[in-house]
């Protein structure tokens, strides 16, 4: 069989350059700072101004939830809140699912 395959002839091996793992331990740090300023900071600020928003919330302001429900807080509770959407149409939702505050007034120039 071994005429189908040439043998391989063994080759001194080349000295590994040195400092070559102070290049990478770098390398890996400077990919994790630049990792945290492209995904983790900007999501923290997110999360926070999202937390402050669902802390202000009070009754009569008027909301839009992550499904895009318009609607005016009627009540407020820990976790929830109550939106009426329509006459005599309350949804309660829980507070954490507010996507946004609007401007007072919104709803009746919308329709």
């Amino acid at each position: 069989m071994s005429f189908l395959i040439p043998s391989a002839h063994a080759q001194a091996a080349a000295q590994p350059s040195q400092g070559g793992e102070m290049f990478q331990i770098l390398f890996l740090v400077g990919l994790f700072v630049l990792f945290y300023f492209i995904a983790i900071r900007p999501q923290r600020k997110r999360q926070k101004e999202h937390a402050e928003m669902v802390a202000a919330l009070n009754k009569g302001d008027e909301v839009v939830t992550s499904s895009g429900i318009l609607g005016k807080v009627t009540a407020l509770d820990e976790n929830y809140m109550v939106l009426n959407v329509a006459n005599n149409v309350e949804l309660k939702f829980q507070r954490v699912h507010l996507h946004a505050v609007l401007p007072k007034g919104t709803l009746k120039s919308i329709g």
